[in-house]
């Protein structure tokens, strides 16, 4: 199945807000990604319906393996898109707002070429 970029998004900001706070509720990820709750709620939706996360009857907000998995590979590439723009010289803010570009886009093979290349020159441990 194809997942959008908006779609990524919000998996990986459930992923993030979790780590962070522990539970995620729709209101969290508006206020993350200073969106409408009503567009959060629309979104949480479309992302429940597809198998990607469950809504329990308080609210609360927790991903499934398919929304876990996607989560996770987005934000490892956030994460290691983030190091390597940095590495090159990269201000940490225009490097994070950068990779959050790049990590929907790049294909696999072109992301493990970047990771070794970056991990052959130090860039990344």
């Amino acid at each position: 199945m194809i997942i959008h970029e908006s779609a990524e998004d919000y998996l990986e900001t459930i992923l993030v807000l979790k780590e962070r706070k522990g539970v995620v509720r729709s209101i969290d990820i508006a206020r993350e990604l200073n969106f409408s709750k009503p567009s959060v709620s629309v979104a949480m939706k479309k992302l429940r319906e597809n198998g990607y996360l469950e809504v329990d009857e308080e609210g609360y907000i927790t991903l499934l393996p398919p929304g876990a998995e996607i989560a996770q590979r987005i934000y490892t590439r956030h994460r290691l898109l983030t190091r390597f723009l940095e590495g090159l010289g990269v201000s940490p803010k225009n490097a994070a707002a950068d990779a959050c570009k790049i990590e929907h886009d790049i294909s696999a093979e072109s992301f493990e070429r970047i990771v070794s290349f970056a991990k052959a020159r130090g860039l990344l441990d």
